[in-house]
C-alpha cells in the first residue's frame, strides 16, 4: 500500500496509512474487497475453486451444494433450495453492505431465462443495444453475415 502522491510525511517517508476498511477508488481497494470476502466465505465452509479465483463452492449435509459467483462487487448465487440461499445472503448483509437484487436476470451482457427444467442464457438484448447504438435496427437479418465462399 504507498501514500498519495503529496501525503508523504517528510519526518517518516518510509510510513504508510492503516486502513481500517477499504475505499473505493484506491488501486488496492478491489484487492483488499475481495481479500475480505474471500477469508470471510473460507470460514463459512466455502472452498475456493481452482480453476477459477472467482468461484466459490460450499457442499453441505443432504446433497445441497451453494455456488458463488463474484465479479468486481457483483456477487452471483445459486442453489436448488432458495431457504438456503436466503440463509446465505442473510449472513452476507450481517457483515458486508449489500443490495439484493432478486433472481438473476441480467449478468455481463447475458440475458438469463429461466425455465422449470433448465435456464437459457441469451445476448439478444446485448446485440439489440449495440444495434440501437450503432443506428443499424433497421438492418436486413441474415443467418450468416458474410458468404462463405468469400465473394
Amino acid at each position: 500500500m504507498l501514500q498519495p502522491p503529496g501525503f508523504v510525511d517528510k519526518n517518516f517517508p518510509g510510513h504508510i496509512c492503516r486502513l481500517k476498511k477499504a475505499l473505493y477508488g484506491l488501486k488496492q481497494a478491489p484487492r483488499a474487497w475481495y481479500t475480505e470476502l474471500r477469508v470471510f466465505l473460507l470460514s463459512l465452509g466455502f472452498v475456493n475453486s481452482t480453476i477459477d479465483a472467482s468461484l466459490f463452492i460450499h457442499h453441505k449435509p443432504a446433497g445441497v451444494t451453494l455456488y458463488l459467483l463474484v465479479y468486481v462487487d457483483d456477487i452471483i448465487v445459486t442453489e436448488i433450495s432458495p431457504a438456503e440461499v436466503s440463509t446465505l445472503i442473510a449472513t452476507l448483509a450481517a457483515r458486508f453492505s449489500l443490495k439484493d437484487l432478486g433472481c438473476l436476470n441480467y449478468f455481463l451482457g447475458v440475458e438469463v431465462i429461466p425455465s422449470t427444467a433448465d435456464i437459457f442464457l441469451s445476448q439478444r438484448k446485448y446485440i439489440t443495444d449495440l444495434l440501437h447504438k450503432s443506428g443499424m435496427t433497421d438492418t436486413k437479418p441474415t443467418s450468416t453475415p458474410l458468404s462463405p465462399t468469400g465473394k
